[in-house]
């Protein structure tokens, strides 16, 4: 049986928790064919008690694990750790998802099934015809949408949705992406991550989801954040000569 991991980062998400926790492992209980499901709550010292209600949840489902960071050490640094520790795990698929429910974990059978069908990443996109953004403002959509169509025209990749973080990817894609060579903390970790995956020659799809803003606690984005992944992508592309390897299929998947 397929085993699948979602990787949930967390820092002051205690009134999201139980409920994105409750709901993915619902959604991960649907895939069909059946998955072995395992949701990861990545906190990093959330003084508002995450952690301990995470430990709570642990305690009462065999299915939800805990792993702890000492300080809040940013969003990339946060997954690379779930990721080695789903990856010794035994884990075949791997999801990264939102713990404040911007993400709906209804959508997480559908990432699986097009990792299942051949995918070696699968990215939730926000862009593609039937995807969409619920409580932005205008203002806020544009931003992003020209902050993703910024990457993929300075990396050269035939992607819509470079900044979002819904992602499955299979174990043998994130053995692959040396972890060295992805240094953003923040919120370009997840365009750094695609593009190295690119760079491995992976078949990247995407499908749509619909994000949504989330009703309780404060985004953790900041003007830093955004700054960093503007600077950060240059600096990718200069760091290698050519564009994405002609064997990368990158494509779009209903």
């Amino acid at each position: 049986m397929t085993t699948a991991w979602v990787v949930l980062p967390t820092y002051n998400e205690r009134e999201n928790l139980a409920t994105v926790v409750s709901l993915a492992r619902t959604a991960l209980a649907t895939c069909d064919p059946p998955v072995a499901g395992t949701v990861l709550i990545v906190d990093d010292g959330s003084p508002d008690g995450t952690g301990e209600l995470a430990d709570a949840l642990a305690h009462d489902h065999e299915d939800v694990r805990v792993l702890h960071r000492a300080r809040k050490g940013g969003l990339g640094g946060a997954y690379l750790a779930g990721f080695e520790k789903a990856l010794a795990g035994g884990a075949d698929l791997i999801i990264e998802m939102d713990a404040d429910l911007s993400h709906d974990p209804a959508d997480l059978p559908r990432l699986i099934g097009a990792a299942r069908a051949g995918a070696d990443v699968v990215l939730g996109s926000r862009y593609l015809p039937g995807g969409g953004v619920e409580g932005w403002s205008l203002h806020r959509r544009a931003l992003s949408r020209a902050g993703g169509r910024y990457a993929a025209i300075m990396l050269g990749l035939p992607l819509t949705d470079l900044t979002g973080g819904f992602k499955c990817f299979r174990a043998s894609a994130l053995r692959a992406v040396d972890p060295d060579l992805v240094h953003s903390r923040g919120y370009a970790f997840q365009i750094e991550l695609t593009y190295q995956a690119a760079r491995a020659g992976l078949e990247i799809v995407e499908i749509p989801i619909v994000f949504r803003e989330r009703e309780h606690g404060h985004s953790k984005m900041s003007a830093a954040i955004a700054v960093e992944a503007i600077w950060r992508v240059p600096l990718l592309r200069l760091g290698s000569i050519n564009t994405v390897p002609a064997g990368t299929t990158p494509r779009a998947a209903r």
